[in-house]
């Protein structure tokens, strides 16, 4: 029974010294991983100053410092600026109607033709013949001066008139007679434009009148 019982009173200085070793053992571990992590975040500092400090020299700095050099110059020269003149604008070579717009210059249209009766009509609505060339510009243009000139949007006749039976209004014959559709056009553009060369400078503007 003495035997037994000092067997079993050397166990528990076993498990302590084994713990005393376990607990060493962890600790060097623990300290040997302290230094390894210290050591790589010492090595990812270094290389993060270098990146940082790297940063002046580099191209893109280069190029924002080489920017910053020309909006200087370029403040410093617009105040050494001076007005040497002022600028001259165009007049108008042609003399302007009462109506104030241009009139165009033109020769009296060929007889027989369309434009020869639109100019003789001129008089009849209290315009001058000097209207005549800003009336051919237009119309030369919406239908080159056909009675049956058709759009498909509708508009119809040497003044395009939209819808064409607009024209109904100056004769039941506008859809074949030149001078019903002329009279309607130019009573049209009396009433919205005052007078033809108005009527073009509107034209010119919106390409339709």
């Amino acid at each position: 029974m003495a035997a037994k019982g000092r067997a079993l009173g050397r166990r528990p200085r076993r498990s302590v010294r084994a713990f005393l070793i376990a607990t060493v053992l962890a600790a060097v571990a623990i300290a040997g991983g302290a230094r390894y992590m210290i050591s790589q975040f010492n090595v990812r500092t270094d290389s993060l100053a270098d990146v940082v400090g790297g940063i002046p020299t580099s191209k893109p700095a280069a190029a924002l410092e080489q920017q910053r050099q020309n909006i200087i110059l370029m403040t410093v020269a617009t105040k050494a600026f001076k007005v040497v003149g002022s600028p001259k604008v165009a007049t108008v070579p042609v003399a302007a109607p009462a109506g104030g717009a241009p009139i165009v210059p033109s020769a009296p249209p060929n007889p027989g033709t369309a434009q020869a009766i639109a100019y003789k009509m001129l008089s009849s609505f209290g315009f001058s013949t000097n209207q005549f060339g800003c009336l051919n510009n237009i119309w030369s243009r919406e239908s080159g001066w056909r009675y049956n000139a058709a759009n498909a949007s509708g508009a119809y006749g040497i003044p395009q008139a939209l819808p064409g039976s607009k024209m109904a209004s100056a004769g039941a014959d506008w859809l074949t007679n030149p001078a019903t559709q002329i009279k309607w056009g130019l009573g049209y553009i009396k009433s919205v434009y005052g007078t033809p060369c108005n009527a073009w400078v509107f034209w010119q503007g919106h390409s339709w009148y």
